[in-house]
């Protein structure tokens, strides 16, 4: 692996990639494991019966997910539901621009807007035996029935807390660690997903 420049901006699992690209699964049993780093997230805090909350769900052009488990999308944003008054921006847009636009939707009443962008990264854990990879170390039932596309809650993976979002039914999910604990999960997934290279037990 190539030694970084010095000064440069380097991911938290920049160390993994390699190991991560060789632990794909092709096939129907197949997954795959990808760190999609520098990613914009926001966290808002606001009384969601105020007009603030009406300002900022117009500033990102989607409205505040209102019960656990939630999102919404509009455009590069997704938000999620964190708590009754609580919501964290997932962003395509660069963050302090997007904060500072929000910043001013929420005004001087009570709340917050904070760049929490460096606080984590994003996993993606995708490919047809993605959730049964997730199933060793998630308590969560992630069967279709209760769990499925738009959802994002927080749980945990293995031994680390995460935000755990399923963004498609490939199925596709993003998991959003805290970056000091990102080597522990990525390590984790990659031991995960050993077994599926072998084929399946009948």
């Amino acid at each position: 692996m190539a030694e970084p420049t010095p000064g440069a901006r380097v991911s938290p699992l920049a160390h993994l990639a390699e190991r991560m690209r060789a632990a794909a699964v092709t096939g129907a049993r197949g997954v795959t494991l990808t760190e999609l780093p520098f990613r914009t997230m926001v966290s808002l805090r606001a009384d969601p019966a105020r007009e603030a909350a009406a300002r900022l769900a117009k500033t990102l052009g989607a409205r505040l997910p209102d019960h656990c488990g939630h999102t919404t999308a509009s455009g590069r944003h997704t938000l999620v539901w964190l708590g009754p008054d609580e919501w964290l921006v997932l962003s395509g847009t660069d963050g302090p621009a997007l904060t500072a636009e929000l910043r001013e939707a929420l005004g001087a009443g009570p709340g917050s807007v904070v760049d929490v962008s460096a606080h984590r990264t994003t996993l993606e854990l995708s490919g047809p035996a993605a959730r049964q990879v997730l199933e060793k170390g998630c308590p969560l039932d992630l069967h279709p029935r209760a769990f499925g596309p738009g959802r994002a809650v927080s749980t945990t993976v293995g031994p680390v807390g995460v935000l755990l979002w399923q963004v498609d039914d490939r199925p596709a999910y993003r998991l959003f660690p805290r970056s000091s604990f990102a080597d522990h999960l990525g390590r984790w997934l990659i031991d995960a997903m050993g077994e599926f290279r072998a084929p399946e037990v009948p």
